[in-house]
């Protein structure tokens, strides 16, 4: 072989695996949910998915199959951009839309629930893959009924705590909020939506502020709802088909599914959801100021490793390298044969 030949063959032999490799690189995909107070889905992952104990628990496994409940770290739709209200319908803000999570949005007065007082709270939200976004908290009107389908209308308008890139703990995001007053049951929704891609999350957390009305309209108080401890967590993960730094198979109505880096979601057209853009002005009486970074780290504290846009940068250029080294050996080959033919 002569040595051009050479040279330029086992140059594309040693891009094409690094190609390979690049093209194989994903970004570390955003995943979690409310752990205080805690949301639907960790409630019933907690209990155990294959034999939960409460009777809410036992009817979203008899509604939507316990792989919701292994996968409870991904309630999310990945095309969201900021216009939440309008992508999800009434009766589905549970599940966010996505068919999978279905259970979630039944309807019942018995739901685990947490206890929740009026004033300054410390939220927790479990981020199993972390990423930068903004976090919108929701409380139930007064006039608020368990025992019917959740809609928009049934949330007030506007959040009661609305925070970007709050600081984490021990793997949680952290941050205060004050709570309206409120009596019996309600819920707390929440919108985390990231600002380095169109993806969103969702939750609800069923709460009860002083006596259960669910016990008052006659039937038994609901247990009370605890979070996953990390080793439950872990415990499961082996049989989440979302894991835990990537998505599963995207649901085919809601585009609930796998979601790359992408350009920041288009601020929100007065709907209310979070435009996910820089530090905006709080909507909690200034409970939690614009959160930075904890001290002796840089800004991507709440990042999965880095800028999110590295792997396609990767793998921008291995491909390019793969195709450059491609089209030398194509020209050398033609030169070579030219040679031949005279």
């Amino acid at each position: 072989m002569p040595a051009r030949r050479k040279a330029v063959a086992i140059a594309a032999a040693g891009v094409a695996p690094l190609a390979l490799t690049a093209l194989s690189v994903t970004p570390a995909a955003a995943h979690g949910s409310m752990t205080d107070p805690v949301s639907r889905v960790s409630a019933c992952f907690q209990e155990g998915p294959e034999a939960p104990k409460s009777a809410a628990c036992k009817a979203a496994v008899a509604a939507g199959g316990t792989q919701a409940l292994y996968d409870w770290n991904g309630v999310n739709i990945a095309n969201a951009a900021g216009k939440s209200k309008r992508i999800i319908p009434d009766g589905k803000l549970c599940s966010a839309g996505n068919d999978k999570y279905k259970g979630l949005d039944l309807p019942r007065t018995d739901w685990p629930a947490s206890k929740l007082s009026a004033g300054k709270h410390t939220f927790r939200y479990k981020g199993t893959a972390p990423h930068k976004g903004s976090f919108e908290l929701y409380v139930t009107k007064d006039s608020y009924d368990p025992a019917k389908p959740l809609k928009w209308s049934d949330l007030e308008a506007r959040p009661f705590v609305k925070v970007t890139d709050p600081r984490m703990e021990n793997g949680d995001y952290v941050f205060d909020g004050k709570v309206p007053a409120r009596s019996g049951r309600h819920l707390i929704y929440s919108v985390w939506q990231r600002s380095d891609s169109p993806e969103a999350f969702y939750t609800c957390s069923d709460v009860v502020f002083g006596k259960d009305s669910g016990a008052s309209s006659g039937s038994a108080p609901a247990p009370a709802a605890s979070a996953p401890s990390d080793k439950e967590i872990e415990a499961g993960a082996e049989k989440s088909t979302v894991e835990h730094h990537g998505h599963g198979d995207a649901d085919a109505r809601t585009g609930a599914g796998a979601t790359g880096a992408a350009p920041a979601p288009a601020p929100a057209d007065g709907d209310g959801d979070a435009a996910a853009v820089g530090n905006e002005p709080e909507v909690n009486g200034g409970a939690e100021k614009p959160v930075t970074t904890a001290a002796g780290t840089d800004d991507n504290l709440a990042e999965t490793g880095g800028d999110s846009t590295t792997p396609y940068l990767a793998m921008g250029g291995a491909a390019a390298l793969a195709v450059g080294a491609a089209a030398m050996f194509a020209t050398t080959r033609r030169r070579a044969a030219g040679r031949h033919g005279r």
